[in-house]
């Protein structure tokens, strides 16, 4: 899938706190600190890690793909079962017992065969045997809006069977106030227009608050939303449009001829049309 270089896609944004968030680093061995402190940067600067948003984001379109055909998105727990891992074994083996293949087409076939087993989702977010096409960074805050205003909430443990608070299981923990302010940066590589049609419906869910991060979502903490600033969009079609944007991109000059920032609302919605339209092979007949 990246031998060869076919398309980037660079998204820049802010991602802000409508109620507070916390994402939790563990509980801490640091008697003067909060029983559950949030994560942070070697500044002591909190942030939010991509993984966390890219997680999020995943789950809540597995569940859209599920609603149309379960095949779409499989469970990335069960992907690493031995169903799985066996059935992934035996394709490499056959492959490799195919004496007519050289070594490269051998690669190429295995390739081929991998990408059938994918689901959807999978082929954007990767799985086990196929690399991820999308990489979420690390959401720092910005530069000049903090001050260190973390807060504290208090939290205890409920014993089950009586619905009341267990005894000594009273704990406090951190979480950074709303209205704060991270920086948002994604990257995706040789996707397709519906590859990026299904990463457009899970940032479009971000700019409405629908996907919430963190820990104690339940209790309304987590409510964050984005808003989408800049896109810079490569699609060469030809080596030499290759070698300008090669070119563009030594001499810092990135922004000239691919910024598409003011054009992100039509390409968003030329990306989901495609996604909806290899969608529509799923639905049955008679619900069409």
């Amino acid at each position: 899938m990246f031998d060869v270089f076919k398309n980037r896609l660079e998204i820049t944004g802010t991602l802000s706190t409508v109620t507070a968030l916390r994402v939790g680093a563990g509980k801490s061995t640091d008697p003067t600190s909060s029983d559950v402190p949030v994560i942070k940067d070697a500044l002591g600067h909190p942030l939010i890690p991509g993984s966390s948003f890219k997680g999020a984001m995943r789950s809540h379109l597995e569940s859209f793909m599920r609603g149309i055909d379960l095949k779409l998105a499989n469970d990335p727990s069960e992907l690493v079962s031995p169903y799985w891992m066996n059935k992934i074994k035996n394709l490499k083996e056959k492959v490799d017992e195919d004496k007519s293949l050289t070594s490269k087409a051998k690669d190429i076939k295995l390739t081929e065969d991998l990408l059938k087993e994918t689901d959807r989702v999978s082929l954007l977010f990767g799985s086990p045997w196929i690399a991820g096409k999308l990489q979420i960074q690390d959401l720092h805050v910005l530069p000049g809006i903090w001050f260190g205003q973390y807060q504290e909430r208090d939290g205890v443990s409920i014993e089950r069977d009586t619905e009341t608070a267990a005894d000594g299981r009273k704990y406090d923990f951190q979480v950074v106030p709303a209205g704060t302010q991270f920086s948002f940066r994604a990257i995706v590589e040789n996707a397709s227009d519906a590859e990026l049609g299904l990463l457009m419906i899970g940032l479009t869910q971000f700019e409405n608050e629908m996907i919430p991060l963190g820990g104690g979502t339940s209790r309304g903490l987590g409510v964050v939303k984005l808003e989408l600033e800049g896109m810079i969009w490569v699609d060469p079609d030809n080596p030499q449009e290759l070698l300008d944007y090669l070119q563009k991109l030594v001499a810092g000059q990135i922004r000239e001829g691919y910024d598409k920032s003011t054009e992100i609302a039509s390409l968003k919605n030329k990306w989901v049309l495609a996604l909806v339209n290899e969608l529509k092979a799923y639905i049955p007949v008679a619900a069409k």
